[in-house]
């Protein structure tokens, strides 16, 4: 699955991974507030492509009504899975009490959550991590909780709160989740699956039901297609070539170009080329990059591209 990522997960992004081997997309993160508000660039979230079903639309909020509100707006845009995000750790959202911040808040999270199950009619899973902080690893029993709210799946972002992205996810605690007989809904596990053998081991170690990927596809969303031949083969197959990644980067500047416009829909795409591992490992490599990250053109960034693909790689590989 394609985790939902702020400013990463668009419609374009989202079609592309589908494309490439996941199974199932979730949109950026959407405010119930900004929703109910009808904020333009809010609302335009929870366009879906048919082409990337299943796909999931996640809410936030800190509050019961709005966030009720929000989920049946969410549900004439018909997705097919509303997803609440407890689990976002930022400081502007957790910090305000949504998202991760909610796990300060048990019982407001667990009210929270069964308003919106009650409110629609399609399925509501939570997406959340381990606790707020190492002392407050409360997952065990919230698993049990929210399933008795009455969600259908629940996703673990293996880390607390406090650890934001760092450190290691503990994928024992998901375990732990998943071995306890009470919970009989599906667990999706989340956090560090950055190879198609991490993948598998999350399937085959912990037992988890499904398996959320999100850094590991920024700049990379081949990621997908590298992970579904190891899931169906059992062993890696053939890795897309160097001219079918530098197309897949081209398709995602010009799709994000038509979506907003040039100069913005550069600006958006940049955080994927920065984490593209394309670039990673090539000496001498700084000015290149930097020259990458400043093009305000399609043009100028076509060219640094092109240069990057012909020129600076070929030397690289020989």
């Amino acid at each position: 699955m394609l985790a939902p990522m702020e400013d990463v997960t668009d419609h374009s992004f989202r079609l592309i991974c589908k494309e490439l081997g996941a199974d199932m997309t979730y949109t950026e993160f959407v405010s119930a507030d900004a929703l109910i508000r009808n904020i333009a660039s809010t609302t335009r979230k929870l366009h879906i492509d048919p082409a990337e079903r299943p796909t999931a639309i996640q809410i936030y909020g800190r509050e019961v009504e709005p966030m009720v509100e929000a989920a049946r707006m969410v549900e004439a845009a018909q997705p097919d899975i509303l997803d609440i995000n407890f689990g976002c750790p930022v400081k502007k959202v957790a910090g305000k009490g949504a998202g991760a911040g909610m796990l300060r808040d048990i019982p407001k999270m667990l009210e929270i959550t069964r308003a919106v199950v009650d409110a629609v009619k399609i399925p509501v899973t939570v997406k959340t991590r381990l606790g707020w902080d190492h002392n407050s690893k409360v997952i065990v029993t919230l698993a049990e909780q929210l399933q008795d709210c009455g969600i259908k799946a629940l996703t673990v972002h293996g880390r607390t709160r406090s650890q934001m992205y760092t450190g290691e996810a503990d994928w024992e605690m998901i375990a732990r989740v998943k071995e306890n007989p009470r919970l009989t809904i599906p667990l999706i596990g989340n956090g560090d699956i950055t190879t198609p053998e991490r993948l598998c081991e999350a399937f085959d170690r912990y037992g988890v039901d499904g398996v959320m990927v999100g850094r590991a596809s920024i700049g990379a969303p081949w990621v997908f297609h590298d992970m579904k031949q190891m899931l169906v083969n059992g062993e890696r197959g053939q890795e897309l070539s160097l001219t079918q990644k530098f197309a897949i980067l081209r398709r995602q500047i010009t799709e994000s170009i038509d979506r907003i416009d040039e100069y913005r829909g550069i600006l958006h795409i940049r955080r994927h080329l920065a984490a593209s591992p394309l670039f990673k490992g090539i000496p001498h490599f700084r000015d290149t990059r930097i020259a990458m990250l400043r093009a305000s053109t399609y043009a100028e960034l076509d060219e640094i591209l092109t240069l990057i693909e012909t020129k600076i790689l070929p030397s690289v590989e020989q």
